[in-house]
C-alpha cells in the first residue's frame, strides 16, 4: 500500500436525546485541499452519528488512501483498534448495535489503510470542535433525513414484546 496518497480526517456526530434528532459532520484534508460533509437525522442515535461519519469520509475518497481518522468516539475508536469489530463480523454481528453500520464500515474500511486515532471530545482541537459544530448544525437545520434502519430496529423491538 505504498505511494497511498494520505488524507486526514475529522469525525463527528451527536444525537439530542440518544435516541433523538441526530447528526454528523466531517473533515478531510489532503494537501491544499479541504471538504466538509455533514447531515442531520430525525431520530438516530450518537453512536449511529459517529459511525455514520467515519464511514461517509471513507466512501467520499475516490481511490484507496492511507486515512488517518481523528475520533472523539471510543465506540467506534476502540471496536476497530481492539478487533472487535472483526470478532463481531464473525459471529455474524449476533446481538451487537448497528450491524447495518458495521457491515457498511467493514466494506469500504478493506479499501483503504485507515489508522484511528482517539482525541478527548470538546477539548478545543479545531479538527474535532468544526466536526462537533458541523454535526450539530446538520441536525438543528431542520432539513432531517430517515434513519431507516433504526426506526425498523424501534418498531421490530415493539412487535416482540411478547
Amino acid at each position: 500500500m505504498q505511494n497511498m496518497p494520505e488524507v486526514i480526517v475529522y469525525t463527528d456526530g451527536g444525537a439530542s436525546g440518544n435516541p433523538g434528532p441526530g447528526g454528523y459532520g466531517l473533515i478531510l484534508m489532503s494537501g491544499k485541499h479541504q471538504k466538509e460533509i455533514s447531515a442531520g437525522y430525525r431520530k438516530t442515535t450518537n453512536n449511529r452519528m459517529e459511525l455514520m461519519a467515519v464511514i461517509v469520509a471513507l466512501e467520499a475518497l475516490n481511490k484507496p488512501c492511507h486515512v488517518i481518522i481523528y475520533t472523539d468516539s471510543k465506540y467506534v475508536a476502540d471496536a476497530v483498534t481492539q478487533g472487535w469489530v472483526l470478532q463481531w463480523e464473525r459471529k455474524q454481528f449476533k446481538k451487537k448495535k448497528n450491524p447495518d453500520l458495521w457491515k457498511r464500515f467493514l466494506q469500504i474500511y478493506r479499501k483503504h489503510d485507515v489508522v484511528f486515532k482517539w482525541v478527548k471530545g470538546h477539548a478545543n482541537i479545531p479538527g474535532n470542535e468544526r466536526a462537533d459544530f458541523l454535526a450539530v448544525q446538520a441536525y438543528k437545520n431542520g432539513n432531517l433525513l430517515i434513519d431507516e434502519a433504526y426506526e425498523q430496529s424501534q418498531i421490530d423491538d415493539e412487535e416482540t414484546l411478547f
